[in-house]
């Protein structure tokens, strides 16, 4: 049995359009809402016993609603994750109710499960120097061990985003007092680059042995493709079981550990919203906590 209709599937394929192009959502969160949507109407379809098509999805019940919450959360699906699903959903819902003209109260209604949401895990000062410190060390490549040290530098120096780092090319180099930096849903925002930031990464592109470009990344793997976040995650990990950090100390704790100290420093909130790149500035006084 075909678990989504045509008529649906086209439906979702139009509205993830839309939300690419007129929300500006980024492709990984593009991808996170065709697999929660798609889940929600397979679901339908298999609790209802027929394919949903657009008809049958207007008339889904308040009912309907609670036993996918409630298959959803005996399948393991966390609170956090649910509530994610449900605003994807909810987010369909709108655009397809204006569309189809029906009225979408029964899933709008749904209460999001309450969940306690996590703060950052920043990095004390000390911690955070010595990381930097730390991950060299964990490399006898001399200039493996510059490039993983002048990643980390910029997550914290910086306040990037692993991609965001791991995304710069050969043209961003030699890095200036400013590095301009296309984020999450293709905001952009200039950051300043502190002069330990960009001592590293010129020390990294003189022992780099892979010829640059400017359409070629700035940070490369040993046989010369671009580096994946994966490789930074496990220098990471080897460096904070030497330093007998907490799991917690990830790259993107060095972003986390950039706007604390920053804040603890004396730094305007909207100031670092601004640095961080945060769409909204609930998420950055997460850091007041």
């Amino acid at each position: 049995m075909t678990l989504i209709s045509p008529a649906c599937r086209d439906a979702l394929q139009h509205w993830l359009a839309t939300q690419k192009a007129l929300a500006g959502a980024a492709d990984n969160t593009v991808t996170a809402y065709q697999g929660d949507v798609s889940e929600f109407m397979s679901f339908m379809t298999l609790h209802q016993g027929a394919p949903q098509g657009l008809g049958a999805l207007s008339r889904i019940s308040v009912a309907d609603m609670r036993a996918w919450m409630a298959q959803s959360r005996n399948s393991g699906v966390g609170a956090r994750s649910l509530a994610r699903k449900l605003s994807a959903v909810k987010s369909f819902y709108r655009w397809l109710a204006e569309r189809e003209g029906f009225e979408p109260t029964a899933v709008l209604s749904t209460r999001s499960p309450k969940f306690q949401k996590k703060l950052p895990r920043p990095l004390a000062e000390d911690a955070a120097k010595a990381m930097i410190d730390t991950v060299e060390l964990q490399s006898l490549t001399g200039w493996v061990a510059a490039r993983d040290s002048a990643v980390v530098t910029l997550l914290y120096g910086c306040g990037l985003r692993i991609s965001e780092a791991l995304g710069l090319m050969g043209r961003d180099a030699p890095l200036g007092e400013s590095l301009r930096i296309i984020g999450k849903g293709g905001k952009e925002r200039v950051v300043p680059v502190l002069p330990a930031a960009r001592d590293a990464v010129d020390a990294y592109l003189r022992l780099c042995p892979h010829t640059a470009g400017d359409d070629l990344p700035l940070f490369r793997a040993i046989r010369g493709g671009p580096l994946g976040p994966r490789a930074i995650a496990g220098v990471m990990a080897s460096a904070r079981m030497q330093l007998g950090l907490p799991a917690t100390a990830t790259p993107h704790a060095m972003r986390h550990s950039f706007a604390t100290h920053l804040l603890a420093a004396g730094g305007d909130l909207r100031a670092i919203q601004e640095l961080l790149g945060h769409a909204s500035l609930s998420t950055t006084q997460a850091y007041t906590a």
